[in-house]
């Protein structure tokens, strides 16, 4: 059981329904979190044994929200793990357009050459709500997401506890 901090950017709201599906699964884990956006969070994120950041990735960058998070917090960061989604594709039929968002995610991290995240992966993503389209693509696999929040948790809970 760890304590998890789940922050996410957001555009469209598509990347914060992952995060929450997230969050639960980790409660279902057993583990103790918090749900926040990426923005919004202020205080020393060293308090966490474990940090999931996740943001979309729109014309081949990775949301300006994460990038800040990560600057704000990198001296706490360098001694927390941290888990990493990005939002990719909406065409299920373009493992070309997959290719692409996930090599985008490494870019934007590579960025940040102190960071190794202990759990990297991209998600599909959806059109926003209010795209006019007769159907919205939806690419979220909603049970890989909670797959992979399950190994986000077996991670976490295989590290030390943060000092207190």
């Amino acid at each position: 059981m760890s304590d998890i901090l789940v922050a996410f950017a957001t555009k469209a709201g598509s990347t914060e329904q992952v995060a929450q599906a997230i969050a639960e699964a980790l409660c279902k884990a057993g583990d103790t979190v918090d749900l926040r956006r990426a923005r919004g969070v202020r205080e020393p994120v060293s308090r966490w044994g474990c940090i999931v950041l996740g943001a979309p990735i729109y014309s081949g960058r990775w949301h300006r929200d994460a990038h800040r998070f990560l600057r704000r917090h990198r001296g706490e960061l360098e001694g927390v793990p941290v888990a990493v989604f990005g939002m990719g594709p909406r065409s299920p039929e373009e493992e070309e357009a997959w290719q692409r968002s996930r090599s985008q995610l490494d870019r934007a991290l590579a960025k940040r050459s102190w960071l190794t995240p202990v759990a990297k992966t991209v998600f599909g993503g959806a059109d926003p709500p209010k795209r006019r389209q007769a159907t919205r693509r939806d690419l979220r696999d909603w049970a890989a997401i909670e797959n992979w929040s399950r190994d986000v948790s077996a991670i976490a809970a295989s590290r030390p506890a943060p000092a207190a």
